[in-house]
C-alpha cells in the first residue's frame, strides 16, 4: 500500500475502537505510511497514540478514502462534519452496522462514492471476513479500493445488492457469537458427563477452532467432512442423530437464529 492513491492522498479513519485499530494495524503492517493516515477519535488508545499517525488534527481536504468506524448511534453527529468531502472523488467506506448507503448519500451528497461493509470480530486477529457493496458512484474502482483496505483484516466478498447485507449480518456478522455460545454449550455438556469444566472448555475451544481450520484447508465441503468422521452406528453417529433431527436439531435452530438477526438488521436499517 506504499504507492497507492491512498498513500498519496491520505486516508481518514473516523472512529478508532477495536475494529478501527485492527484495520489500522493491518494497513501499517502492509506498508501504508503512518503520515498518510488521519484518525479522528475522542478517546484514542495508547496504542493508537504511539503509531505516528495524524491524530485529531486538521484533515486533508480531499482524502482518497474516509473509513467510517464510529458506533451507529454516533453517526448522525459525526458524519455531517465531513460534508465538505462529499460529492467528489473521496470514497466513503462504512463498517457501521445498520446504516444504509442512502444515509450517506443524503448527508454527504447524492454523488458521493459509498461502499458499505459488514466485517466481523475475528478481524481483530486478521481472521475476519467482510462483505462489501457499493453505490453506482463507487463503481468497480471504489469496490477494488475498499477490498484492498479491508483485506488487511481477512477475506473480502462482494455482494450484488445492499439488501444482502442483512443476511450477511445474520450469518458472519453475528456468527462469531453463535460459535462462542456453541463452545460454552459443548463445554457444559462435557462437564455434565463428568469432565472438569475448565478441561471441557479447553476441549471445546480446540475442537471448534480445529474443525474450522480443517474446513478452511480441505477441498471437501463441510457435509463431506462430516461424513468422513462418522462411522456407521458409532459414537459420532449417535450424537448426529440428535443434532440432525429435522424438527428439534441444529439446522432448524440455526435457521431461526440467523433469521432473527437478519430481521433485526433490517429493522435497524429502516429506523
Amino acid at each position: 500500500m506504499k504507492d497507492t492513491r491512498i498513500a498519496r492522498d491520505g486516508l481518514v479513519l473516523l472512529g478508532c475502537g477495536k475494529m478501527g485499530s485492527a484495520m489500522l494495524e493491518g494497513w501499517l503492517a502492509r506498508g501504508l505510511p503512518a503520515a498518510s493516515v488521519w484518525v479522528q477519535d475522542p478517546y484514542p488508545s495508547d496504542w493508537v497514540q504511539a503509531q505516528g499517525i495524524n491524530l485529531n488534527t486538521d484533515m486533508p481536504a480531499h482524502p482518497a478514502i474516509v473509513l467510517v468506524a464510529v458506533k451507529p448511534q454516533m453517526m448522525a453527529d459525526a458524519l455531517p462534519t465531513l460534508r465538505a468531502m462529499g460529492n467528489g472523488k473521496t470514497l466513503f467506506v462504512s463498517v457501521a452496522a445498520g446504516t444504509p448507503i442512502q444515509f450517506f448519500e443524503n448527508t454527504l451528497g447524492a454523488e458521493t462514492p459509498v461502499v458499505r461493509a459488514m466485517p466481523n470480530t475475528p478481524a481483530a486477529i486478521s481472521k475476519g471476513i467482510t462483505a462489501i457493496v457499493g453505490n453506482d458512484r463507487a463503481g468497480d474502482d471504489g469496490l477494488a479500493e475498499a477490498e484492498t483496505l479491508l483485506s488487511a483484516v481477512g477475506d473480502v466478498v462482494r455482494l450484488t445488492q445492499e439488501a444482502q447485507i442483512d443476511a450477511v449480518t445474520g450469518v458472519s456478522g453475528s456468527g462469531p457469537a453463535y460459535v462462542f455460545h456453541m463452545m460454552e454449550a459443548l463445554a457444559d455438556a462435557g462437564a455434565a458427563q463428568g469432565l472438569p469444566r475448565d478441561l471441557a472448555l479447553q476441549l471445546a475451544k480446540a475442537t471448534v477452532a480445529g474443525a474450522g481450520a480443517l474446513a478452511m484447508a480441505a477441498d471437501e465441503d463441510p457435509s463431506q467432512l462430516r461424513v468422513n468422521v462418522t462411522s456407521p452406528n458409532g459414537t459420532t453417529q449417535a450424537g448426529l442423530d440428535v443434532l440432525m433431527d429435522t424438527k428439534t436439531g441444529l439446522a432448524p435452530l440455526i435457521a431461526r437464529t440467523v433469521a432473527a438477526a437478519a430481521d433485526r438488521s433490517r429493522e435497524l436499517s429502516h429506523g
